[in-house]
């Protein structure tokens, strides 16, 4: 699975920390010329849109005579060095919602969507996507193609074998929390010591922050990642590699592809697209996985936009073509057609949303995802959250190799963080 959104992700957050220690500012360069009216050139990258929909789009708009263009490589870097040289620049463009923060205070070289009519559909998208791509003084920047909501994904065969709890509605019930999974983890590595219930707890920590309303650095810009927040995740990730209910086995790795098949990586918590890498991997695994709720409340991984550039000599024209591909109808056939998960509550309802998966034991994953959807918390996500969050992980990583302890890793965690912080203008 080189190319799962995973993996995307992944190559996504480098750039951040890229942006973050030396790009930003250079998107105050020249504002380019205006491309010609009635030719709308669209950016995205591969499988960020459902062909079906983007096919219909451009048939549907034929006087706009949209370019598609679909970008390799890493994309926001691309976008920043085409803004700022200035020619050949999108008048639609993709931006990822782990980029999207990073380019807030470039805001400028957007058009703020609500100048043109966003506020007509912006109650139709979940509120909190809708407030990652909108500045502190409210320009709206982007329009939400997908979202990533999580879900525990769990291997029913072996819960049930280990006498866990292990229908949906069941485990729903009874891990509610993390203490609970992990309390359920003791009970499993008695059962079946080589099936750890967290696969990482590096990937856990990250999950936890996201199920929260701050990060690392606050609105005014100062820094929290000392605060009781980020110590709860700290200390729940520890106690799962104490516990020794931690299986060290990061997504997205040969290992975890491998544990997915064979029982040995019983449960993902992940966003919504997690499901494709564990199809992909888990072959004899059709009808042994469920889905429930993620312990603690539901966090979001991933999703997207699309956004005007002020390149675009007509922005209104340019927000009909978005607001036609991304309403709830279209949304809903891309998820039939990509599994793009949608950001509209609406599409939820749709024929496409409603399939019993096979692989799933004949589960209905919205059934699980809607709510959790509807219900990820607003957060304010700093630029340079990324670059911080980094510190954290590193140091838990040496927590789980034995090599510090719980106290001294967090120490060296927030000293860096603060580090990296302060070179940031972070007070």
């Amino acid at each position: 699975m080189e190319l799962s959104r995973r993996t995307l992700l992944a190559g996504s957050f480098a750039a951040v920390v890229a942006a973050a220690t030396g790009c930003s500012s250079s998107m105050d360069a020249g504002a380019g010329k205006k491309n010609a009216t009635g030719n709308l050139a669209l950016w995205c990258w591969g499988g960020g849109l459902g062909k079906s929909v983007l096919d219909d789009t451009i048939a549907h708009f034929p006087d706009q005579h949209i370019k598609y263009s679909e970008i390799g490589g890493d994309f926001k870097q691309k976008l920043v060095t085409t803004l700022n040289g200035g020619t050949a620049i999108p008048d639609i463009t993709g931006l990822k919602g782990e980029d999207v923060a990073s380019l807030l205070p470039q805001a400028d070289r957007f058009v703020d969507l609500k100048s043109v009519g966003a506020d007509s559909v912006l109650s139709q998208y979940v509120e909190w996507k809708v407030k990652q791509a909108t500045t502190l003084d409210g320009k709206v920047i982007g329009l939400p193609i997908d979202i990533g909501p999580t879900a525990l994904f769990y291997r029913e065969d072996v819960f049930a074998k280990a006498g866990l709890p292990s229908d949906p509605a069941e485990v729903a019930a009874q891990l509610k929390t993390w203490e609970d999974l992990l309390a359920a983890g003791l009970e499993l590595r008695k059962a079946n010591p080589k099936a750890p219930i967290v696969a990482d707890a590096t990937d856990m920590y990250g999950t936890i922050i996201n199920q929260g309303t701050d990060r690392y650095i606050d609105k005014d810009n100062k820094f929290i990642g000392d605060q009781d927040h980020i110590r709860r995740a700290w200390d729940l990730s520890v106690k799962a590699i104490t516990t020794k209910v931690d299986g060290r086995t990061p997504g997205g790795t040969p290992d975890w592809n491998a544990g997915l098949d064979q029982g040995t990586v019983p449960t993902v918590v992940g966003a919504a697209w997690v499901a494709l890498d564990i199809k992909a991997a888990s072959k004899t695994g059709v009808g042994k996985w469920r889905v429930a709720p993620t312990p603690s409340g539901p966090a979001n991984f991933g999703g997207s936009f699309l956004a005007i550039t002020k390149n675009c000599p007509d922005p209104a024209a340019a927000f009909e073509v978005i607001k036609y591909l991304l309403s709830p109808d279209n949304q809903a056939k891309a998820y039939a057609d990509a599994q793009i998960f949608p950001a509209t509550p609406a599409a939820y309802e749709k024929p496409q949303l409603k399939v019993a998966d096979p692989f799933f034991g004949g589960q209905v994953p919205i059934d699980v995802l809607g709510p959790a959807a509807a219900n990820v918390p607003i957060a304010y996500e700093s630029p340079f959250d990324s670059a911080l969050a980094a510190a954290y992980t590193a140091a838990l990583k040496s927590v789980q190799a034995g090599s510090k302890s719980s106290e001294a890793a967090w120490q060296q965690a927030v000293s860096q963080a603060k580090q990296i912080g302060k070179r940031q203008g972070v007070q």
